[in-house]
C-alpha cells in the first residue's frame, strides 16, 4: 500500500499528518510512503530527514494523489491554488482519506457529498471514540490540549487589561475574570493556563464529572445540576442538550456575561454542529473591551456573533472565531496528530483487511462505498 503525507494547503496550517519518526514507523510495518515536498516545513520537518526515514520525497502533489492508496491530513481537502484544482478531486478514486474532516459543520457538507460521490473510503478523526482501546488514537483529545492552552494566550493578547493581580505603588490592579464554558479536555487545559497567568476563573459544564475536574484545578463552578442521563453522553463525551435544558444553561451564561472580561466557550457534542449558547444580545450585555473566543467555531460555533476564521468587535467586544487554532503550534501538535494516526493506521489494518464492525472504525468511517455514513453528518444534513 502506497501512503501519501501531502502538504498541507489550508491558509495558515502549519501542521502535517506525519513526522519522520512516525513515517520510519509506518516503512518498518511495510508501507511505501511518499512525503509531498515541503510538507513538513511548517512543523520544522525538513525533506531530507523523511528521506532518511525511508519516504520518498514528491515534488509534483498530483503525482503523489495519483500513486497514494491512503492519503493521511491534517485537515479537510479544500482548494489547491498551486495545482488549480480541489484536493478532493485530486484523490484517486476508491482511495482512503484519514484527516480531521468535521462532517456534521455545514461549510463541510459539500465536500463530504464529494468524497462519496467519487466513492472514497472516508475517516475523520474527530470521531474517534473516547475509549482505552482508542486513547492513543484520539487526535481529538490531542488537539484540545493545544487549543485550551493558545486560547487563553490568545485572549490575553486581546485583553487590554492584566490578567494576574497586580501590585503597584498606585494600587492594586484585580485581576481578570475569565469565563470556562466546557470543561472538557480544552475546558481543563484553559483553567490550568488561566490559572498559571493569575486569572479569577469561574466554568460552566453540565457534567458532573466534568464540573469535579474544573473545581480541582481552582475554578469556581456555576450552577446548572443537568441530570446525569441527559448531559453524559457515550465516552464521557457532553450529550446535545434538551430545548428546556439549554435554555436553562443560556439563562445562567446570561447571568455571567455582564462580569466577565474572558469568556472561552468550547461547547461540543461529538460529531454534531455545536450548540448555540450566546445570543447576540448576551455579547450586548458584556463590558467593553470583554473578550470572547469561540473555540467551538470549527463546528458552527457557540455564539451566534463569531465570525469563521475571522476577529471581530460588535460593541467594543472582541469576537475571536480564529479556526484552527492547534495550527499555530505546529510543532508538538504535529507530534502528537501524526503519533495518533500511526496508531490509527495500525488498527485500521491491524489484520491486513479493514474490520468494519470495529467501533472505532464505525465511529470514524464518514463515506464508504459511495455513500454518506456519519451519523452526525447525516443529521446534520437532514438526510
Amino acid at each position: 500500500m502506497f501512503i501519501g503525507i501531502p502538504r498541507e494547503t489550508l491558509p495558515g496550517e502549519r501542521r502535517v499528518a506525519a513526522l519522520p519518526e512516525t513515517v520510519r514507523s509506518l516503512v518498518q510495518a511495510g508501507y511505501i510512503v511518499g512525503v509531498e515536498a515541503g510538507a513538513g516545513r511548517g512543523a520544522l520537518a525538513g525533506d531530507d530527514a523523511y528521506r532518511e526515514a525511508g519516504a520518498e520525497v514528491i515534488a509534483d502533489p498530483i503525482s503523489l494523489y495519483n500513486r497514494s492508496d491512503l492519503i493521511l491530513k491534517v485537515k479537510q481537502p479544500c482548494f489547491n491554488s498551486a495545482v488549480g484544482a480541489h484536493e478532493a478531486e485530486l484523490l484517486k478514486q476508491g482511495s482512503i482519506l484519514i484527516t480531521f474532516l468535521h462532517p456534521a459543520a455545514p461549510s463541510n457538507h459539500d465536500l463530504v457529498r464529494t468524497l462519496a460521490e467519487r466513492r472514497i473510503t472516508s475517516f475523520t478523526m474527530d470521531g474517534v471514540p473516547r475509549t482505552s482501546r482508542a486513547q492513543r488514537m484520539d487526535a481529538l483529545t490531542s488537539m484540545s490540549t493545544v487549543t485550551g492552552y493558545r486560547s487563553v494566550l490568545m485572549a490575553a493578547n486581546y485583553l487590554a487589561k492584566f490578567v494576574p493581580m497586580v501590585g503597584t505603588a498606585i494600587g492594586t490592579v484585580k485581576p481578570a475574570k475569565f469565563l470556562l464554558v466546557g470543561a472538557g479536555v480544552v475546558g481543563l487545559q484553559a483553567i490550568a493556563t488561566a490559572k498559571r497567568l493569575g486569572a479569577a476563573i469561574s466554568c460552566v459544564d453540565t457534567r458532573p464529572e466534568a464540573r469535579e475536574a474544573a473545581r480541582s484545578l481552582g475554578a469556581n463552578v456555576e450552577g446548572l445540576e443537568v441530570p446525569e442521563e441527559l448531559a453524559l453522553g457515550e465516552g464521557g463525551y457532553a450529550k446535545a442538550l434538551p430545548p428546556d435544558w439549554l435554555a436553562k444553561e443560556q439563562a445562567l451564561l446570561q447571568s455571567l456575561l455582564p462580569e466577565m472580561d474572558v469568556v472561552i466557550l468550547s461547547a461540543l457534542v461529538p460529531g454534531e454542529v455545536a450548540p448555540l449558547l450566546v445570543s447576540q444580545a448576551m455579547v450586548e450585555s458584556m463590558a467593553p473591551g470583554a473578550v470572547i473566543v469561540d473555540v467551538a467555531i470549527d463546528q458552527g460555533g457557540n455564539c451566534a456573533l463569531t465570525l469563521a476564521g475571522e476577529v471581530s468587535t460588535h460593541e467594543e467586544v472582541t469576537l475571536v472565531g480564529v479556526q484552527n487554532i492547534p495550527g499555530s503550534m505546529p510543532v508538538h501538535a504535529s507530534w502528537l496528530y501524526s503519533n495518533n494516526l500511526l496508531h490509527y493506521v495500525n488498527n485500521l489494518f491491524k489484520n491486513g483487511d479493514i474490520d468494519w464492525e470495529d467501533d472505532i472504525v464505525k465511529a470514524t468511517l464518514v463515506t464508504h462505498e459511495g455513500r454518506i455514513v456519519h451519523a452526525g453528518a447525516l443529521k446534520a444534513m437532514a438526510l
